[in-house]
């Protein structure tokens, strides 16, 4: 998964300080206010947050402005980094069911249009 979707971003465009938290939230899906205060309180419990904040803060790439088309499909690759075995079973799943679909309306028509079978042999 060498994709620029799948990377962890600095989100400078929802930041407050650096944008590590904004891109956490990002790259993870889950609302940024909660990493905001994750990152609080660890800051506040142990001594090693602030410092790796600002060592992601200086490490991690700015997010490329235009990353996602919509919000559709920025949901779409948080579910991709989440659990990518999952979504490869989702669109499997999807495209069996396009698959089944068209098989259906083949059939259909195939099968039960007389018309249909009249012209198909007439062009023979």
């Amino acid at each position: 998964m060498n994709s620029p979707r799948t990377t962890l971003y600095r989100d400078k465009q929802n930041a407050k300080l650096m944008g590590v938290c904004s891109g956490i939230a990002d790259y993870t899906g889950i609302d940024v206010l909660w990493v905001r205060l994750a990152l609080i309180i660890l800051i506040f419990t142990t001594g090693f947050a602030l410092p790796a904040y600002f060592v992601a803060g200086l490490l991690l790439s700015k997010k490329p402005p235009h990353l996602y088309v919509d919000h559709d499909e920025q949901r779409y690759w948080q579910g991709v980094r989440q659990n990518p075995k999952r979504t490869a079973r989702e669109i499997r799943a999807r495209m069996r069911d396009i698959d089944r679909r068209l098989a259906d309306v083949e059939t259909f028509y195939v099968s039960s249009n007389p018309r249909l079978t009249a012209e198909i042999e007439r062009l023979r």
